[in-house]
C-alpha cells in the first residue's frame, strides 16, 4: 500500500508569515508616522481655561523629537534584538501612550504620553524595516512605498480624528482601534514564527532574514546605523530651543538652514559608500513631510479648500500608486538605481513646481497629479536608493530622513513667522500661508536639484553607492542559485571563526549564494579589490572546530601534511584509511 504524503501545515507556510507580516507593515507604518504632526491647536478651544495652552502645545510637540532620538537607540538595540521583539514592544507602548491619553490634564502628563507615543513609533518604524528587508522584492518595495504614502498623509491622518470632535484628549490617542489590530497582527507574527520553527518567534533562519544575530546589522561598522544620533540630537536641540525662546522670524530661518546642512552634512560623513542612499532620505525628510502637512492645511474647508473628505481621493491614488512603483523598482529594477533615483526626486521637484501653480484650489481632484507626482517619486527614489545596500544603510537613512523632517519643519515655520508677521486681517492671512506655502515649495525644489547634482557627483566619483559598492540582499522566495546582482563581483560577508572558499560563477554570469546552516542564503556584497569584469566569486561559510576556528583559510595545512583525527576535536582531517578486505577473501585458502 503506498503510503500517503506527509501534509505540510497552512500555518507552516512562508507565504503566510509573508501576507502577515505584510498586513502589520500597512497598519504599523501609518501609525508610527501619524505621532509625528503637532495638532493640539486644532482642539484648544476645547481645553478647559485653567489649562496651559501654550504648555500643553509645547508638550504635544515632544513626539518628534522622541521618535528621532529613539531610531539610533533602535537600530543598535537590534544587533542584539529580533525585529519581531522589537515591533511587538514598540506597537505595546504606542497602546499604552493611547490609554494614558485619555486620562491627560496636565502638560506634564501630556508630555509623558507624547514622549511614550515618539519612543514606540521610533521602535515600530526600523523594526518593521529590518523584518521585511531579507524577506523578498515585494515586502521590501511595499514598506518603502507605504512609508512614502504615510509620509505625505501624515498631517491628514492626523487630522481626520479631530473632526467634530467634543474631548481635546483625542488629539492624544487618535486611533486606538487600530492601535490594537495592529498590537495583535505582530503578536500573530511572532506565534506563527515560532510555529516554523524558530524558539524566538522568527520562523526558521529569521535571524538571517532579520539581520540580526552573532554579526548584527551588515553593510556598516558596528556604529554605523547609530550615527544618525548626532544629527537627530542636534535638530532636537535647536527645535525645542526654538520653541521655549522667541527669537524671532530670521533667527529661526538660520537655525532651521543650520539644521538642513548638519542632516546633509551627516549624510555625507556617516557611511561613504553609500552616500546617494543617505543624500535622497535626507531630503525626502526635509521635503515631503512638511509640504504635504501646509498643503493639507492649506486646503481645509476654512480656507476655500474642499476639506479633509476631498482630499481622500488624491491621497488613495498617490497611495497606491507609490506602493506600485516600490514593488516594481525593487523587483525589477535592482540594478538602474543610479539613473531611477535622480528620476524619482525630479518628479518630485515637478510635483513642487505644480503645487506653486495649482494649490490652494477649490476642487481637490486636481490635486491627484502633484501628490501622484510627490509620493511615487518619493517611492522610487527610495527603493531605487536603497534597494540594494545593506539593512544597516537602509536603517541609517531612515534616521537622517526623520532629523529631516523636523529640519524642514523649522524652516517652513520660519517662513511663515515671516511672511504672517504683518497679517492684520483674514485675507492678509490666507495670502501670508499661501505664500508661505509657494517659498516652501521653491526651497524644496532648489534642494531637490542640489541633491541631485550632489548624488550626480559622488556617483561619477565613485563613492555613491554604485553597483560596485551596494550591498546585494539575496530574495529568500528566489530559487536556489539564484542572485541578486547581474554579473557584479561580489564577496559574502562571513561570520569570525569561519573559513571561506572562493565559488566562481560561470562567463558573465554571477557566482550563485551559497547557504548557511538555517538554509538562508548569505548576503553579498562588492569586492572592491576586482576589476570591473572580473569573474564573479563568492565566499561560502564553512564552520570549523577547535584550533581551526581561529585560523584563516591561508593557515589550513594541506591535506597530506594532516595527521589522523585523534578525537580531540582539534579540527584536522582524518585520514582516509585503506579499503578493508572482504570476508569472502580472507575465506578462501
Amino acid at each position: 500500500m503506498a503510503v500517503p504524503p506527509i501534509q505540510r501545515s497552512p500555518l507552516r507556510s512562508p507565504r503566510l508569515l509573508d501576507v502577515v507580516l505584510a498586513l502589520v507593515v500597512v497598519a504599523a507604518l501609518p501609525l508610527a508616522i501619524v505621532t509625528i504632526p503637532n495638532t493640539l491647536s486644532v482642539v484648544a478651544k476645547l481645553m478647559p481655561g485653567d489649562i496651559d495652552r501654550a504648555g500643553l502645545m509645547l508638550a504635544h510637540g515632544l513626539a518628534l523629537p522622541a521618535v528621532m532620538l529613539t531610531v539610533p537607540f533602535a537600530a543598535l538595540l537590534l544587533r542584539r534584538v529580533r525585529a519581531v521583539h522589537l515591533l511587538v514592544g514598540g506597537l505595546a507602548l504606542l497602546t499604552v501612550a493611547d490609554a494614558a491619553g485619555g486620562y491627560a490634564a496636565s502638560g506634564t502628563v501630556v508630555g509623558v504620553v507624547r514622549v511614550l507615543h515618539g519612543v514606540g513609533a521610533g521602535l515600530v518604524l526600523p523594526a518593521t524595516l529590518v523584518a521585511v528587508w531579507h524577506r523578498g522584492a515585494v515586502l521590501r518595495g511595499l514598506w518603502l512605498g507605504w512609508l512614502a504614502a504615510s509620509l505625505l498623509t501624515a498631517q491628514a491622518l492626523a487630522l481626520w480624528p479631530l473632526d467634530q470632535v467634543s474631548d481635546w484628549k483625542v488629539a492624544l490617542q487618535p486611533y486606538p482601534l487600530v492601535t490594537g489590530i495592529a498590537l495583535a497582527l505582530a503578536a500573530a507574527y511572532l506565534l506563527l514564527g515560532m510555529l516554523q520553527g524558530d524558539g524566538h518567534g522568527g520562523g526558521a533562519g529569521q535571524g538571517a532574514r532579520d539581520g540580526v544575530g552573532a554579526a548584527g546589522l551588515p553593510g556598516v561598522p558596528v556604529a554605523g546605523p547609530g550615527l544618525s544620533l548626532g544629527p537627530a540630537a542636534g535638530v532636537a536641540v535647536i527645535a525645542i530651543f526654538t520653541a521655549v525662546v522667541d527669537l524671532g522670524h530670521l533667527p529661526v530661518i538660520v537655525l532651521a538652514v543650520v539644521a538642513v546642512a548638519g542632516v546633509l552634512a551627516a549624510a555625507h560623513v556617516g557611511v561613504p559608500g553609500h552616500r546617494a542612499a543617505a543624500y535622497t532620505m535626507a531630503a525626502l525628510g526635509v521635503v515631503l513631510v512638511p509640504s504635504a502637512a501646509q498643503i493639507t492645511l492649506m486646503e481645509m474647508g476654512g480656507l476655500g479648500g474642499p476639506g479633509l473628505r476631498g482630499l481622500w481621493v488624491p491621497f488613495t491614488v498617490a497611495a497606491a500608486l507609490a506602493v506600485g512603483a516600490g514593488v516594481a523598482v525593487c523587483r525589477y529594477a535592482s540594478t538602474a538605481g543610479w539613473w531611477l533615483t535622480p528620476l524619482g526626486l525630479l518628479a518630485m521637484v515637478v510635483g513642487l513646481c505644480l503645487i506653486r501653480v495649482l494649490v490652494p484650489a477649490a476642487d481637490g481632484m486636481v490635486l491627484i497629479v502633484p501628490f501622484t507626482l510627490l509620493t511615487v517619486g518619493a517611492a522610487v527614489a527610495m527603493a531605487a536608493a536603497l534597494n540594494g545596500v545593506g539593512v544597516a544603510v537602509a536603517v541609517f537613512g531612515l534616521g537622517l530622513c526623520l532629523a529631516g523632517v523636523l529640519a524642514g519643519y523649522l524652516l517652513g515655520t520660519g517662513v511663515q513667522m515671516t511672511l504672517l508677521s504683518g497679517a492684520a486681517t483674514v485675507q492678509e492671512l490666507v495670502d501670508g500661508l499661501v505664500g508661505a506655502l509657494h517659498l516652501v515649495a521653491l526651497v524644496g525644489g532648489f534642494l531637490l536639484v542640489a541633491v541631485i547634482v550632489l548624488i550626480a557627483t559622488v556617483s561619477r566619483r565613485g563613492g555613491g553607492g554604485g553597483a560596485a559598492e551596494r550591498v546585494a540582499t539575496a530574495d529568500p522566495g528566489a530559487p536556489a542559485g539564484a542572485a541578486s546582482g547581474s554579473g557584479t563581483p561580489a564577496t559574502v560577508i562571513t561570520d569570525p571563526g569561519m573559513v571561506t572558499a572562493a565559488v566562481p560563477g560561470e562567463g558573465d554570469q554571477p557566482a550563485a549564494a551559497v547557504p548557511d546552516e538555517g538554509g538562508e542564503s548569505a548576503a553579498v556584497i562588492a569586492d572592491e579589490d576586482m576589476p570591473t569584469g572580473a569573474i564573479p566569486r563568492i565566499t561560502a561559510s564553512v564552520p570549523l572546530k577547535g584550533a581551526f576556528a581561529q585560523r584563516g583559510p591561508r593557515d589550513v595545512e594541506p591535506a597530506q601534511e594532516r595527521g589522523p583525527d585523534d578525537g580531540s576535536g582539534s579540527g584536522t582531517l582524518p585520514t582516509v584509511p585503506p579499503q578493508a578486505p572482504s570476508p569472502e577473501d580472507t575465506a578462501r585458502p
